[in-house]
């Protein structure tokens, strides 16, 4: 019996699935670094002790709302609603668009969608997120919060930046 050889079309489903297995992996694995840098900052920090590491120091505060603590005063389970919504359709559109991005914007999607995921995560307890990263001009913040930002960067660059196909025909 020989072997058939695979049609494109195969090809390409198995890129697709590789590509959202790939960006599913990377994603967990963000979020599990993320939390376990979290449980060691609650380890080291609960006794209120801030750690100067010169322009950031290391402070443990609880945020039990979304960015800059909006929402702190809403029931957790309003916030955990509202943030599961927002995943899943993060990952609605990564998983069904993830054929047609570019590297960078890829990139950033895995990056956003495990910094989010993180969060996620740590808010379920009721107790908000562990934050930990203090400077004097910005509020604390952590690990995934750094993963949200620069995953929303580049996925915004990546779809801006597009490359352009050569319009002249190749020979």
């Amino acid at each position: 019996m020989s072997a058939v050889p695979a049609r494109p079309a195969d090809a390409r489903a198995r890129g697709r699935c590789r590509a959202r297995a790939s960006l599913l992996v990377t994603a967990l694995a963000l979020a599990a670094v993320d939390l376990v840098v979290k449980a060691a900052a609650v380890a080291g920090l609960s006794g209120g002790q801030t750690v100067d590491l010169g322009p950031v120091n290391l402070r443990l505060y609880y945020n039990p709302g979304v960015a800059f603590s909006m929402g702190a005063t809403l029931p957790s389970w309003v916030i955990i609603t509202g943030t599961g919504l927002v995943i899943a359709g993060l990952l609605w559109y990564l998983w069904s668009s993830v054929p047609t991005l570019t590297a960078l914007s890829r990139a950033g999607g895995t990056v956003l969608l495990g910094g989010a995921l993180g969060n996620f995560l740590d808010r379920l307890d009721g107790t908000g997120v562990v934050d930990y990263l203090h400077t004097t001009w910005f509020p604390t913040f952590n690990l995934a919060d750094v993963f949200v930002t620069s995953g929303v960067i580049a996925l915004a660059l990546g779809t801006m930046w597009r490359p352009t196909p050569d319009p002249t025909p190749k020979p």
